[in-house]
């Protein structure tokens, strides 16, 4: 089975993990957001990428999920002392990761060949691609204008009141070598629990995604249990857009997009409300989506594959 999933943060790249690792293995190749991209000490710094990749390769740091397991951080703490920016933390191992990704951009190389490479060199069977690769950042509306993605969300600890985002250029990019190929070539594809407002909206703003997708059996995953978000901001985000944060409203988002979509158990009272809002067109799956460790991301991993299966069936 061909499977094609959608990816960013954290609960993407645990739900990417947990397919990766399904036994059969399954033909994975996941689309990473990369409108979180920036430069910071010079550096191009690709956190979904990394946080995806780390994860697949097993070095991910067991207590946060991003970032590099066994880390130092003695080249950031003398970077303090110094007198320099320290919102934003890399370990030495994250630091050699953004050094040779920025050298290689500057010789003229992809962000999609680079990215594979180091895939090869961590030994990551799956197929990581880059949703562009072009500049695309993501830029937060706020009362104060619009602020950087990662100063809004590191920086300022997502404190200001959003009321939109601007994914700048993404008009003008073009899906990285293979996007498209992949798409049209799976049997399904995963939209996993990721943020959908910065996480997955930028993925199918790039010209050419959301029409292929439109081809395809695609299951989205609810990040949002209970009215709240299982990590991060989106619940807020959400509120701030004037919307009630619930699994019904992650649903309507995707509009026309899913044939399926998964639920955490204590949503099980807006499954009718879903269907009805799709007129019959979707199904649903209510199970526990919360992954606490790797064996919870397999198990649900397994169930959503499981799920796709059914609907690809009935087809």
């Amino acid at each position: 089975m061909k499977i094609v999933a959608l990816a960013g943060g954290v609960g993407g790249a645990k739900l990417a993990d947990g397919i990766y690792r399904l036994i059969p293995k399954v033909e994975l190749t996941v689309i990473v957001n990369t409108g979180d991209d920036f430069t910071h000490f010079g550096l191009n710094i690709s956190p979904d990428l990394d946080t995806v990749c780390y994860n697949l390769a097993g070095i991910e740091n067991p207590e946060t999920i991003w970032g590099r397991g066994s880390e130092n951080w003695e080249t950031m703490d003398l970077i303090k002392k110094l007198g320099g920016p320290g919102w934003f933390s890399l370990g030495n191992k994250d630091l050699a990761t953004n050094l040779e990704r920025t050298r290689r951009l500057n010789e003229g190389d992809s962000l999609s060949q680079i990215t594979a490479d180091f895939c090869e060199h961590w030994g990551i069977s799956a197929r990581v691609l880059p949703m562009t690769d072009k500049k695309v950042p993501t830029m937060v509306k706020t009362e104060s204008g619009y602020l950087p993605f990662q100063k809004y969300f590191v920086k300022l600890g997502t404190q200001p009141e959003v009321s939109g985002f601007d994914f700048q250029g993404i008009e003008k990019s073009t899906p990285a070598p293979g996007v498209i190929s992949e798409i049209e070539g799976a049997d399904l594809v995963v939209i996993c629990p990721s943020n959908p407002w910065v996480s997955i909206a930028p993925i199918l703003s790039v010209p050419g995604i959301l029409d292929a997708l439109k081809k395809k059996i695609v299951v989205a995953i609810s990040p949002i249990i209970g009215g709240e978000a299982v990590k991060g901001p989106a619940a807020k985000m959400y509120r701030e857009m004037g919307l009630q944060p619930s699994a019904l409203s992650v649903a309507e988002g995707y509009d026309d997009l899913l044939t399926g979509f998964v639920i955490d158990q204590k949503d099980k009272k807006l499954i009718k409300d879903i269907v009805s809002s799709f007129d019959g067109r979707i199904r649903i799956l209510p199970t526990d989506t919360w992954m606490e460790n790797r064996q919870d991301r397999i198990r649900l991993a397994g169930e959503v594959v499981i799920f796709g299966n059914q609907l690809i069936k009935e087809v």
